[in-house]
């Protein structure tokens, strides 16, 4: 038998340019579009954009420089979703007062910086956990592919809005649907089934691909390859998979939009699977 786990996703190399992109659109943008509203509840794409910005600053300041402000102790995971959202809302509300112009400038500033952070790690070494992969330290590529998702789906988000081409080209699209499948064996944690059951999980389009999950004795893996034959085969879009992972799609209406095949059961966990601290 040949079971292949899934590689480590490096993608340290690409927030220069995926923030480049981000600037181009942001840059090309009328007042009418910086106030039209996302998919994000409650924030325009001006709100999104102070969203990223927030984020680097946060991520300079944690990761790079190791200044910890003190904050409440967290209890569980609902209780970190909450203390997130309360975040991220008070820096969206007070940084509201920022011009577009400066915003931009901001970008382009602490872009590069993190940048660099992220490219000076040991990708290999092990970090902080990824919350929604389970709550084990993470290898550090597995956080730093996080921030990555994190990136692209807020850029998509902002094109959304504003009508501006879709950021599927594979180059860039392709390391957030695998890091977004890292977090389907936690979904599954729950799920029952014999040893060496597999599941098979297929994205379509061009920047999409097949994993398999396969439950072991106490859990499940991720695999990109095997020779067992899997007891469920589903095939879901990319358009739809990046949508429902970050929660931008109903889990009944993304099913919906699925194919499945053999027992269904094994499928419904793909539904609940959320790669987002949300």
């Amino acid at each position: 038998m040949t079971d292949t786990k899934a590689d480590p996703i490096l993608v340290a190399d690409r927030f220069t340019e995926i923030r480049k992109l981000l600037l181009e659109v942001l840059r090309s943008l009328s007042p009418d579009d910086w106030a039209r509203p996302t998919a994000a509840p409650l924030w325009s794409v001006k709100d999104v954009a102070l969203h990223l910005l927030g984020g680097d600053l946060g991520n300079l300041s944690r990761r790079r420089d190791g200044f910890r402000p003190l904050s409440r102790p967290i209890a569980d995971y609902r209780d970190l979703v909450t203390f997130i959202n309360a975040f991220n809302s008070d820096w969206v509300r007070a940084a509201r007062r920022i011009s577009t112009r400066l915003l931009c400038d901001l970008l382009a500033f602490t872009g590069p910086q993190l940048a660099d952070h992220f490219a000076s790690l040991d990708p290999f070494a092990l970090g902080e956990p990824v919350s929604w992969a389970g709550p084990a330290p993470a290898p550090v590529w597995l956080d730093v592919a996080r921030e990555y998702t994190e990136q692209r789906h807020h850029q998509q988000q902002i094109r959304d809005a504003t009508g501006k081409p879709p950021l599927y080209s594979p180059q860039f699209f392709a390391p957030v649907l695998d890091t977004f499948m890292r977090a389907t064996p936690h979904a599954y944690r729950n799920t029952q089934a014999t040893e060496q059951t597999v599941v098979q999980i297929e994205i379509t389009g061009t920047a999409g691909g097949r994993w398999f999950l396969q439950r072991n004795r106490n859990s499940w893996e991720s695999l990109i390859a095997t020779d067992v034959i899997p007891k469920a085969e589903l095939s879901i879009s990319q358009d739809a998979a990046w949508r429902l992972f970050t929660k931008g799609m109903r889990p009944e209406e993304s099913a919906r939009l699925a194919e499945i095949r053999g027992d269904s059961a094994l499928a419904e966990p793909l539904f609940g699977t959320v790669a987002v601290i949300a």
